[in-house]
């Protein structure tokens, strides 16, 4: 298994949907870009900028949860590509395994400080080395990023709660 770290969350050029972007941290540093929702991608983004709500999101929960049953996450990793669909599990201190999305187990990962690692046979099969080569694509990326912040910055914790 290859460590990776979240390099942030882009718009994609075709429907301006979120891509969570993690890049092998050695090696020969490969990207995966994994398409996610946008309420993943805000809560990636408020897990990497130390957001806190006032009341916990589903993340949170998830691990306060696991911490009143005296279990904690150990590791997330993105096991397999299946029909263009990425595979990931949440690895707990009892040395069980949860099936997860990608995008829970990254916003968990983030929230618990722990380690995603994914499977070479991923970093195979998706993994791209990005060469920054072309001025305008990282001008189009950087104008990505810009809107994606937009967005989050209109985006508030409220935003997450249902209606009773």
């Amino acid at each position: 298994m290859h460590v990776v770290d979240v390099v942030g969350i882009r718009l994609d050029d075709a429907g301006n949907a979120p891509m969570l972007l993690l890049k092998e941290r050695t090696g020969q540093q490969r990207t995966l870009e994994i398409w996610i929702g946008a309420v993943e991608a805000g809560a990636i983004a408020f897990a990497e900028q130390g957001i806190t709500p006032s009341r916990p999101l589903t993340h949170d929960l998830t691990l306060n949860l696991l911490a009143a049953s005296q279990v904690s996450v150990t590791e997330v990793r993105i096991t397999s590509l299946v029909e263009s669909i990425f595979i990931a599990e949440i690895v707990l201190s009892n040395g069980e395994v949860v099936s997860a999305r990608p995008s829970d187990a990254v916003a968990i990962a983030i929230r618990a400080s722990v380690e995603i690692l994914v499977s070479p046979d991923v970093l195979d099969e998706a993994g791209r080395v990005i060469v920054e080569e072309n001025v305008e694509q990282v001008s189009s990326e950087e104008a990505d990023l810009e809107a994606f912040r937009s967005f989050l910055d209109n985006l508030n914790p409220e935003d997450f709660e249902k209606d009773a």
